[in-house]
């Protein structure tokens, strides 16, 4: 295939935020849950995939994580996700792997579960100790066959129990996959393809030779790419006015990348490693469709860490987003401190507050 197309930064980001509807949010309902979590929503940091949910969708309650609609599983790297359950086929049967010892592995852990279980729900250990199994964690193996789904609060271990295995062929699902991986973070590649869903690199390969027809090869700033065929007429759309302000909580979609895709979001190197540090990830601030800086919570406390002095505007708009917060148990008014912005390697924006770590005046009602 020959490149036909060649795409800036503005224009990929001004993509991806669409089809995340992260500039305008989706009206409330179960249409919009389902495309909040077109690609999975990460549910690793207790209630990640509600704030994602709240980016992306108005009115959304304390509860929405928790639609019938939803069901939380096993994703890649046996994080937590929460999925349409319509999807469920998606995200665990495209994930089954090919390989010899892995491929046994998946369904020998979903055959006991199913016995143990019968339809129940139980602790995550009690499962463990109902099918004789020291290592509770092994428990996970069994996600791919779409047996085995779970509800996890972040407060207690997680309850499992046994469903139907879905009616979709595995290799079905894995081509649905990357379509879904296509729409949400092209222009992409094979390889970040089979590291974000956690497959070999050949699988993704061989998956994206499938997909072929389908597929336009493209030219980034990175390099060689490949988008749906479907959005590239997207991709050429004017793009619409970025929303003031977005709180992205830890392992969001919008910065859930690995290598050079994270350069194309953050260009600046010390910036990157503040977003993507070794350890817990923080939250991502994203202020007029870029990213300026990280935030971090406790309770009804939001530690904001800016990279750039933001505007009277923009504090008010990041003041309302974190207001507007739909989290259960907090019963304060949400209460945000600002960091020192950091401007450029060695200098820091000193602005007025108590020592280096200046407040917002009041709290967030």
């Amino acid at each position: 295939m020959t490149t036909r197309l060649e795409l800036t930064r503005s224009q990929i980001l001004a993509f991806r935020r669409s089809v995340a509807a992260l500039d305008e949010r989706l009206p409330h309902g179960q249409d919009a849950l389902r495309c909040a979590a077109w690609a999975g929503l990460q549910d690793s940091m207790p209630r990640a995939a509600l704030l994602s949910i709240h980016a992306r969708m108005a009115g959304t309650r304390p509860t929405s994580w928790e639609d019938p609609s939803l069901v939380q599983v096993w994703g890649p790297r046996f994080s937590a996700y929460v999925v349409a359950r319509g999807d469920l086929a998606v995200f665990t049967l495209g994930r089954l792997p090919d390989e010899a010892g892995p491929l046994k592995r998946a369904p020998a852990s979903a055959a006991p579960n199913r016995a143990a279980l019968a339809g129940a729900r139980m602790p995550f250990s009690e499962a463990a100790r109902a099918i004789g199994e020291k290592d509770a964690n092994r428990l996970r193996y069994a996600a791919p066959t779409g047996t085995v789904v779970m509800r996890w609060d972040g407060a207690r271990q997680p309850e499992i129990w046994s469903v139907p295995a879905p009616n979709m062929e595995p290799h079905e699902a894995r081509l649905e996959l990357a379509r879904r991986y296509l729409h949400v973070f092209g222009p992409t590649t094979p390889a970040a393809f089979a590291t974000w869903a956690g497959v070999p690199p050949m699988r993704g390969i061989a998956t994206f030779t499938a997909l072929d027809r389908s597929l336009t090869p493209v030219r980034t700033p990175l390099g060689e790419a490949w988008i749906l065929s479907a959005d590239e007429p997207l991709l050429s759309e004017v793009a619409r006015p970025p929303a003031p302000a977005r709180l992205l909580p830890s392992g969001d979609t919008w910065f859930l990348l690995q290598g050079a895709d994270r350069e194309l979001l953050v260009p600046e190197e010390r910036q990157r490693r503040a977003l993507w540090p070794w350890r817990v990830w923080p939250g991502a601030l994203l202020v007029d469709g870029e990213i300026v800086g990280t935030w971090r919570r406790a309770e009804h406390l939001l530690t904001i860490q800016p990279w750039q002095r933001l505007s009277r505007a923009q504090r008010a708009a990041v003041e309302a987003e974190a207001g507007s917060f739909p989290l259960p148990g907090i019963k304060r008014p949400m209460e945000m401190r600002r960091m020192a912005a950091i401007l450029r390697p060695g200098i820091v924006a000193r602005e007025s507050g108590p020592g280096n770590h200046p407040a917002w005046p009041r709290p967030i009602a």
